[in-house]
């Protein structure tokens, strides 16, 4: 008996085939060079990549390139394979990457005079970094070399910093995507930190091409945290720390740049100490004999204004003793009375009125006979 045909639609086809290329393939790696590059709406991406005897067609977001390509450049891609109902079978690609070294130095180069262009690279967008840092947002590996050189020196040095970790690979595919996205977590989190550092050891152009992607240099360049950037040896030059706010030659340099040296800030103290102490002895002699100088300066016045005084004084008791009514007495005057009150002229008695006299050493009383005028016109009383 003979078995009926398989009969499919075009859908049918398509779906099936792109299960089997998922079962049997699911994600494919394939190096070779880069040919028919376009970009469509500045948004879709397609190329070819091909070898010397066949080339595969290829479609992407511009999102999933690490910067400029031209075409001719040898590139690793990582993508689904996928039979399109309408435009047959491509490889959707979910990152590629520039691959030897040739055409790695190639892409450097063409994403950093983009960059310089943009302005990217510029000093005057350099920012000053906190010094030192209560907080650290530290973007790196783990498990890298570079992480530990980085926490020893800074333990050495000044151990009173926090820091924030995230953990991310720092070479490989999903490098870029990680970095950027450790980036974007540290500029989000609730408390800024003071200083945003990302480092990693040195190794080979592969090695370090994240850090040329142009994804993590953007990223670097537009953070809201200050940007401290050690990539590989000192030797090594990556986008990202020409885009960043401070360059550290390696990673234990970057410890070095924020974190003051304990030891050294200690003797700097005990130095200023020191200092400190023989200033205060000198400002207080200084000021005890600026108080000494005052204080003859204020005796001499106090003695000056007392000599015054007395002076004062004794011209008072001259005219107190000059006005007193006994010396004035003892000349020879009298204090009349008459009636309770003094007699100051004749017109305050008449001729037969009593009167008080109060001489120098005592009292009499007697009885008045004439009153006379000092111009010898007699008053016309008389007893």
């Amino acid at each position: 008996m003979n078995k009926p045909e398989l009969i499919l639609s075009p859908t049918d086809f398509v779906a099936i085939a792109n299960q089997a290329l998922e079962h049997v393939f699911g994600a494919v790696r394939i190096e070779g060079e880069l040919a028919n590059f376009r970009i469509s709406k500045n948004k879709w991406v397609y190329f070819d990549i091909k070898d010397e005897a066949s080339k595969v067609a290829c479609f992407a977001s511009i999102y999933a390139l690490p910067g400029p390509l031209e075409e001719g450049l040898l590139v690793r891609i990582v993508g689904q394979p996928k039979l399109h109902p309408q435009f047959g079978f491509s490889i959707t690609v979910q990152s590629i990457q520039p691959s030897g070294e040739g055409a790695i130095k190639k892409a450097y180069e063409l994403l950093k005079v983009k960059l310089t262009l943009e302005g990217l690279f510029e000093p005057s967008r350099k920012r000053l970094l906190p010094y030192p840092p209560q907080l650290v947002a530290l973007v790196t590996s783990l498990e890298s070399a570079a992480y530990a050189d980085f926490i020893k020196i800074l333990n050495v040095r000044w151990p009173f910093v926090e820091l924030q970790v995230y953990d991310v690979q720092v070479q490989g595919e999903p490098a870029p995507q990680q970095l950027t996205s450790a980036i974007a977590r540290a500029n989000s989190e609730s408390k800024l930190a003071d200083v945003l550092v990302i480092i990693r050891g040195g190794g080979g152009a592969d090695d370090l091409a994240a850090f040329n992607d142009e994804r993590v240099v953007r990223a670097v360049a537009s953070s809201r945290i200050p940007t401290l950037v050690a990539i590989g040896h000192e030797i090594d030059e990556s986008l990202c720390e020409l885009a960043a706010d401070k360059r550290a030659s390696t990673p234990s340099n970057a410890a070095e740049l924020i974190a003051p040296d304990r030891s050294a800030e200690l003797r700097q103290l005990a130095h200023q100490k020191v200092g400190l102490l023989q200033q205060i002895k000198t400002v207080f002699s200084l000021e005890q004999a600026r108080l000494k100088d005052m204080r003859k300066q204020l005796t001499a016045r106090l003695n000056i204004i007392q000599e015054y005084a007395e002076q004062s004084l004794d011209a008072a008791k001259q005219i107190f003793k000059a006005y007193n009514p006994q010396n004035i007495l003892k000349r020879g005057y009298a204090l009349v009375k008459s009636g309770g009150s003094f007699v100051k002229s004749i017109d305050d008695i008449k001729a037969g009125n009593n009167i008080d006299v109060n001489l120098y050493d005592g009292q009499l009383n007697a009885v008045i006979k004439m009153v006379k005028s000092n111009n010898r016109e007699e008053k016309s009383e008389r007893l």
